[in-house]
């Protein structure tokens, strides 16, 4: 075998010491024909070329442990220093010395051997390590070109040829497999061997930028074994089944359907089994469903054979299908091209276990759906009482263009390790075609692998060749490990390419000739595969056959019953959401009010603090006046509205949840949900202590890492999973929500009509002209309004026993001007039949102004009480001029139509001016409009 590299020696070591100390030099390294490969080419650079070198740090200012040492002259330096007193190093550099003295007294073979070799030969199993996987054979199509480290020279160290079988003591470093303790000397021939075998062949390991030292040493359990991982004859054939079933799907579409766009995964098939691998062992391991989100390339084979959604359907979703049967509760909706859409369903695993899988639905937007994913997965743990968060995980399959180019990626990873944020880890896998599009590398980013932006969270990296399933197989297998060991993210790379263009009718040669001629001759993976197992003779031609046969007659057989399918009723509602309502069923309006005597209970449990307590004085005057206000029932103000609706559902059994920049104390200071002890600093929310031994996640509050389109998309996420939950996010300012703008235009404003999926998710814009500038006004209200579903050129059937208005629009856009309405259009959300979002264009300042206050007599139900109508106490869509409450109103001779807090610099200008013949109409709910509401009001001024 060939390790070193062509000119290597002692003396090529020396020089390069001498060059580096005079600063002329940086190396790159380059592989060339050699008679050993372990040994290679080092190539200098001019002085005008090259970048600093870094100049050795004194002893005294080095704090490396053994682990972590790099320098040679800083091994000298301390084996001088422990010659000296051995208490001078680290305790594991004392055990190295120690042990090496003792090891070369016992073994002549060793004896001539110095201290210092023994130590550059650690720094060589080091660097591969470190560096082994810009060695590794990553690339099926050979088109990558790699510069190989020098570190990995075994020349680089002082070793030559005449070295490779003399023996060398490992001491008592940390090792493993093949470097253990029970084997401390080994020739340097199979040490190299099988270093090329862990950290060189089809798997290249990124993880030692990993601080944590059991993290490391638990991977090179893994890695470092004594001899290469294989797979038995069983496990095999398993593997080869569900390569034949990714293969052969992809080929049987493109046989029916040849001008189809479908995104197929041709180039990438061993994803599928990769993936089915993955789940099997993240089962054994106790978790017990998944939630998947993924981009639209492969979608379909994902879908058909890990997911197992009915083959029939997907062929019948092909052909254009046929309409629904019509029954109870239909649910249609618009719809969306199949390679967007997901499912659920149970599964069984090889183990022998039941797996649940979701597969949320998404738009064109890569990676847009990922924090999505992260949301509901959070949510599940919750509902599950999930509180180790090892019963439900999340997966992410991502493209290598979009992981390295959409900020996204990032604001999701930032998410991991936050309290109210984190999923114990989320397995990521980067389908990486090696182009984006018509896009190459090295034109869509500017780091060297797609995955770099994950080693911003000491993730480990497996980058994998596409083309070596078993390679593929054993990285998933052991990223499920990870996760569920140290419940933190993990990234697989698995490095294929894509066989076809964009999609199937695309010409990829037009902007990559050289890449597309190598795949026109290049062998699948399965026929690479099928080689290896006939070579080996664990697998006969005719059992190949057999599984061959098997799979092309179950999809011709599905295609058959494609033909008659007939969808049955969507499958949109999960356990938690039976019972609930399409926009085709009627649903009744439900009272909002509560029961005053729980008004009072709650409201002094919200307003109470321990008497230990020491909150800022200014914040313990607002509490002193929030327990004032529930005392005498008047005054009610903003933040006591919101607490109350909060409180009141809390002991209703609901789970409710706010997050968003700075949302515990609140932009504007008025919130103070989170009280700190001036003191001590320990913290205290009221509304955790609602009802006795309250779970203490059932009312969460959570400032969020400053990001809109990550924790808007997670938040939806959430909601998604339960409709009993009132999850809300709050923006900083109202104009800050446009930079969540995807999460709004292609989810919340769509994603019901396009997925038939429903949410509750309420989102706070604070808006207002209030003095702060152009960027802190307008939350953009009639974006929003743009967005809607409402037909401005239709007016709907408004007969309260017919009307579904609110249930067929997008969403609801309301501009509250009252405590006791943004109580009720809270309470509202939960207090119904069907979920809608809600966006609010909440007040700034009206947070403190004089006159927008409520008595409680306006939260609770009783009869004759403000706010009590005909059918109840609610939400008021409009509210009607406050001076005359008469049914007929003559002397009139304008109305105002308005909304938020213009209302009351109107209502003071009216009342400077003396303008009784003025009257004004607060529209409460601008989407969907209130048509009825304000035919109402115009027929109450007949004077106009």
């Amino acid at each position: 075998m060939g390790w070193f590299r062509a000119g290597s020696s002692v003396a090529k070591l020396a020089s390069r010491r001498t060059l580096s100390q005079g600063g002329l030099y940086t190396a790159r390294s380059r592989i060339v024909p050699s008679q050993n490969h372990y040994f290679h080419t080092t190539v200098f650079k001019s002085k005008a070329q090259s970048a600093p070198v870094p100049r050795p740090v004194p002893l005294s200012k080095l704090t490396d442990s053994f682990l972590d040492g790099t320098s040679s002259v800083y091994l000298e330096e301390l084996q001088r220093a422990w010659e000296a007193d051995p208490d001078s190093v680290d305790e594991s550099w004392d055990n190295f010395f120690r042990n090496f003295v003792g090891q070369a007294a016992t073994s002549p073979g060793i004896s001539g051997q110095t201290i210092q070799e023994s130590m550059r030969l650690l720094l060589l199993v080091r660097a591969y390590q470190v560096n082994g996987h810009m060695k590794a054979k990553l690339d099926p199509l050979g088109l990558e070109e790699r510069e190989i480290p020098d570190d990995l020279d075994p020349a680089l160290y002082g070793f030559t040829e005449a070295d490779l079988d003399r023996e060398f003591f490992l001491g008592v470093w940390r090792m493993s497999g093949f470097l253990s303790e029970n084997r401390p000397v080994q020739t340097l021939r199979s040490i190299l061997t099988r270093l090329e075998q862990a950290y060189c062949g089809s798997i290249g390991f990124e993880y030692m930028n990993i601080a944590d030292r059991e993290k490391c040493n638990w991977l090179r359990d893994k890695i470092e074994t004594p001899t290469p991982m294989q797979y038995n004859r069983q496990r095999r054939e398993v593997i080869l089944d569900r390569l034949i079933w990714s293969t052969q799907f992809e080929n049987f579409l493109a046989t029916k359907w040849t001008t189809a766009k479908r995104f197929g995964l041709e180039g990438g098939e061993t994803l599928i089994p990769g993936m089915k691998e993955m789940f099997d062992r993240a089962a054994d391991l106790g978790v017990e469903s998944i939630v998947i989100g993924m981009p639209h390339r492969g979608r379909l084979n994902v879908l058909g054979n890990v997911v197992r959604k009915p083959l029939r359907q997907i062929f019948s979703e092909f052909s254009g299908g046929t309409k629904p049967v019509d029954e109870v509760g239909l649910y249609t909706g618009t719809g969306d091209v199949k390679y967007h859409l997901g499912t659920s369903y149970d599964r069984p695993t090889r183990g022998g276990k039941r797996i649940h899988l979701s597969l949320v639905a998404n738009p064109s937007h890569l990676e847009a759906v990922d924090p999505v994913v992260v949301g509901k997965t959070r949510a599940k743990q919750y509902y599950s009482n999930d509180v180790d968060r090892t019963k439900n995980m999340a997966v992410l399959i991502h493209g290598d263009g979009s992981f390295a180019g959409q900020g996204v990626v990032y604001e999701t990873l930032h998410l991991s390790a936050l309290a109210n944020y984190t999923t114990g880890g989320t397995i990521h896998i980067v389908v990486n075609n090696q182009v984006a599009f018509t896009t190459d590398p090295r034109a869509g980013r500017s780091s060297q692998y797609c995955t770099d932006v994950a080693k911003a969270l000491n993730a480990p990296i497996f980058h994998v060749n596409g083309d070596d399933v078993e390679a593929v197989v054993h990285a998933c297998e052991l990223a499920a490990e990870w996760r569920q060991t140290f419940h933190s993210d993990v990234v697989v790379d698995l490095v294929c390419y894509r066989r076809f263009g964009h999609n199937e009718i695309d010409e990829p040669s037009f902007t990559q000739p050289k890449m597309y001629k190598i795949i026109r001759n290049h062998p699948s993976a399965l026929q690479i595969y099928q080689n290896k197992l006939l070579e080996s003779g664990q697998v006969m031609k005719e059992d190949i056959g057999w599984i061959s046969e098997k799979v092309s007659k179950i999809l011709n057989e599905e295609f058959l019953a494609s033909k008659d399918y007939v969808p049955k009723r969507r499958d949109w509602l999960s356990a938690y959401w039976t019972g609930f309502k399409s926009p085709e069923q009627l649903s009744r309006v439900r009272n909002t009010g509560v029961k005053p005597e729980i008004l009072k209970n709650v409201g002094k449990a919200i307003t109470t603090l321990p008497d230990n307590f020491k909150p800022h004085r200014a914040v313990k005057k607002v509490y002193d006046q929030r327990a004032q206000m529930i005392e005498t029932g008047e005054g009610l103000d903003w933040a006591i509205g919101e607490a109350l609706a909060f409180a009141t559902l809390l002991v209703e059994g609901n789970h409710v949840r706010l997050s968003g920049q700075d949302v515990e104390r609140g932009t504007f200071s008025h919130r103070h949900s989170v009280l700190h002890d001036q003191e001590t600093g320990e913290q205290y929310c009221p509304l955790d202590h609602v009802i006795i031994n309250q779970n203490e996640e059932m009312f969460t509050v959570s400032n969020s890492s400053l990001s809109e389109f990550g924790v808007l998309g997670f938040e939806l996420g959430y909601s998604m999973e339960n409709p009993n939950s009132l999850v809300m996010w709050e923006a900083q300012f109202g104009d800050f929500a446009n930079g969540a703008q995807v999460i709004f235009d292609q989810f919340l404003s769509s994603g019901e009509s396009k997925w038939l999926r429903q949410t509750g998710l309420v989102v706070l814009l604070p808006h207002g002209y209030d003095g702060q500038g152009p960027e802190h006004s307008s939350a953009r209200l009639e974006r929003y309004l743009l967005m809607s579903g409402d037909n401005p050129f239709v007016i709907p059937e408004m007969d309260p026993t017919l009307r579904t208005q609110i249930q067929e629009c997008n969403w609801q856009v309301v501009n509250v001007t009252t405590p006791a309405n943004y109580f009720h259009v809270l309470r509202r959300q939960i207090h119904r039949e069907f979920r809608k979002p809600l966006i609010v264009m909440s007040p700034k300042n009206l947070l403190r102004h004089k006159d927008c206050k409520s008595n409680l007599s306006e939260f609770d139900d009783v009869q004759g009480h403000p706010g009590f109508d005909k059918q109840g106490t609610r939400f008021k869509r409009l509210i009607k001029d406050q001076n005359m409450h008469s049914d007929l109103e003559e002397g009139i001779r304008r109305l105002v139509l308005c909304s938020g807090k213009v209302y009351y610099e109107l209502d003071d200008e009216r009342k400077k001016n003396k303008a009784t013949d003025v009257a004004i109409c607060r529209v409460e709910q601008l989407c969907p409009f209130p048509y009825d509401l304000i035919q109402r009001e115009l027929k109450r001024y007949p004077s106009m």
